[in-house]
């Protein structure tokens, strides 16, 4: 390089600045996140003014409002058009407001809403010194048998940081899968994760196994996200821009501006390949597909229930999200390429799910393999490389969310002398002892299993078909051979309920609060309306199915 070239390049940069243009944000667009934002920021100030008898009360009234409104909010979007023909890039290009980023804002609302509910429960362990007490420790602080936390739990003190916890993890999860640009990818990515591995840590009962479930998830999740964000780096290097459209038009080849700086690295399809692998293995291991899914059976038997089931649910609807427009939106001239990767990925974590979850005696590794198997059904959709694909996944998300969050809620009702009874023996003869509870679990788990009339069956169906006119069919039998194997393990859990002789010192059921009845009733009134007449909310999915480029 000459010296004149440098010279040039020194009095280019050097020149003054006269003016910064201010940032251009539609807030009305971004409304949704806002409004949870802004709940969770109140949440903490609650927890600094409000004095501690309020506070459960205080908290519960903001998180409920906050997520009814920001509901309110995507559903006001969705009318106005949003969704279809107003669909846009809104803050500066961060973030895109589209059907697929509605559906599955909306879609976590509702469930965070639901989840909520089971956060709050108070009514199922017996009264501790005359205090009413929930599933999350007297005080998070302290060490798990000390002195404190033995005065904690005598004073009455609860854990209602658990509320704006909550909300931070949702917002993060509402942007995650409208992130337009690889950095809001990664902000939102770290956004909803902090909080959930400080959720996992905070039990009432069994501390240690889970302070060790939060451990274990805060390591592998720093190591997923430390790779996806050496992907983006490389990215960055292979198109000169964090932007999806930039990165994608430079895929085609069709940029126009080239930044000079970059023009050596830009299109080195060796940085694609790498890159677009590590984002993606990052999001992988989000959703739990094998090879990616070691954390998950530990940490959703050591986390709280309710944080289980509300981070089964949500967290598997952010990632596909995001899976999703990354796989559409920025890389559809790689489709060559990542295909063959992705239909290995659904049959190892079909089958791996579910000949593994056959093997396990605690209720809640067994639902956690199931969700790595269910994992693997919703990336038959993501293959399919069609709008009935991208439909097809949001139908199934949807459908998923609720009946996971009910399930780990009919679990937090089964309870002997040390908290809830999760080993498969403790639940024999479960149907005689408590016939609702029992049939309710039952629902759950033919829909898990994909049984006709249920909400799986509509959203397996729906995924399956997809992936066969896409050109999958060799996976689609993969998918009906392991949902087979799958139902062994569901009706086997059912045979035991119902058709075992109850034994004497077997656990009680808990008699809850309407907030976890209504956790539960919402979990079976959408499991049966999904299956009995699922076209209704097919078609909103078909219709939300189209990104926005």
């Amino acid at each position: 390089m000459s010296a004149t070239a440098v010279h040039s390049l020194w009095t280019t940069a050097a020149e003054p600045i006269t003016k910064i243009d201010a940032p251009k944000v539609e807030y009305g667009q971004l409304a949704p996140t806002l409004i949870v934002v802004g709940a969770a920021i109140v949440g903490i100030l609650v927890e600094a003014f409000v004095p501690r008898k309020s506070r459960y009360y205080v908290q519960m009234f903001v998180s409920v409002v906050a997520l009814a409104a920001a509901f309110a909010a995507v559903v006001a979007l969705a009318a106005d058009g949003y969704g279809t023909t107003k669909a846009r890039i809104a803050a500066m290009g961060a973030i895109a407001v589209d059907g697929p980023a509605l559906f599955l804002q909306g879609t976590i609302l509702l469930a965070a809403l639901v989840g909520l509910f089971t956060f709050a429960e108070r009514r199922l362990d017996p009264v501790v010194h005359g205090n009413r007490v929930d599933s999350f420790a007297a005080q998070a602080a302290s060490v798990p048998g000390s002195e404190s936390e033995k005065a904690a739990v005598k004073a009455g003190f609860t854990t209602t940081e658990v509320f704006p916890l909550l909300l931070f993890a949702v917002a993060g999860m509402l942007i995650f899968p409208a992130a337009n640009d690889l950095l809001t990818l990664f902000v939102a990515l770290e956004v909803f994760s902090l909080p959930l591995y400080l959720l996992c840590a905070l039990a009432r009962r069994k501390r240690l196994m889970s302070q060790e479930a939060a451990v274990k998830y805060f390591l592998l999740g720093a190591f997923a996200s430390a790779f996806t964000l050496f992907g983006i780096a490389l990215l960055y290097g292979y198109a000169g821009s964090m932007s999806y459209a930039t990165i994608a038009q430079v895929v085609d080849g069709t940029v126009a501006d080239v930044n000079p700086a970059l023009a050596d690295t830009m299109g080195n399809d060796a940085l694609l390949l790498i890159g677009a692998a590590l984002v993606v293995m990052g999001l992988l291991f989000k959703v739990g597909a094998v090879p990616f899914h070691m954390w998950t059976p530990d940490v959703y038997q050591g986390a709280p229930t309710p944080v289980t089931g509300f981070m089964a649910a949500a967290t598997k609807v952010a990632a596909f999200g995001a899976l999703l427009r990354l796989l559409y939106v920025v890389l559809p001239g790689l489709r060559w390429d990542w295909r063959p990767v992705m239909w290995a990925v659904a049959i190892v974590t079909m089958l791996g799910g579910a000949i593994v979850a056959i093997t396990q005696t605690d209720i809640k590794r067994l639902l956690a393999y199931s969700s790595i198997a269910h994992a693997g059904f919703i990336l038959a959709g993501v293959i399919a490389t069609t709008p009935d694909g991208v439909s097809s996944v949001l139908f199934y998300l949807a459908a998923y969310s609720f009946v996971t969050i009910g399930a780990f809620a009919v679990v937090t009702l089964v309870r002997d002398a040390g908290g809830e009874a999760t080993h498969l023996s403790k639940w024999a003869g479960l149907g005689r002892r408590s016939p609702l509870v029992a049939a309710v679990f039952a629902v759950f788990l033919l829909a898990f299993a994909g049984i006709p009339l249920t909400s799986g069956f509509a959203g397996k169906f729906a995924v399956f078909k997809a992936a066969a006119e896409g050109g999958a069919a060799p996976l689609v039998v993969i998918g009906v051979i392991s949902s087979a194997i799958a139902a062994f393990f569901y009706i086997r859990v059912i045979v035991l309920m119902f058709f075992s002789e109850p034994r004497p010192e077997g656990p009680t059921v808990a008699v809850p609060s309407p907030l976890t009845i209504t956790a539960i009733g919402v979990g079976v009134a959408v499991t049966l309306v999904l299956g009995v007449a699922p076209q209704y909310f097919l078609d909103l999915a078909g219709q939300a199915g189209v990104f926005v480029r």
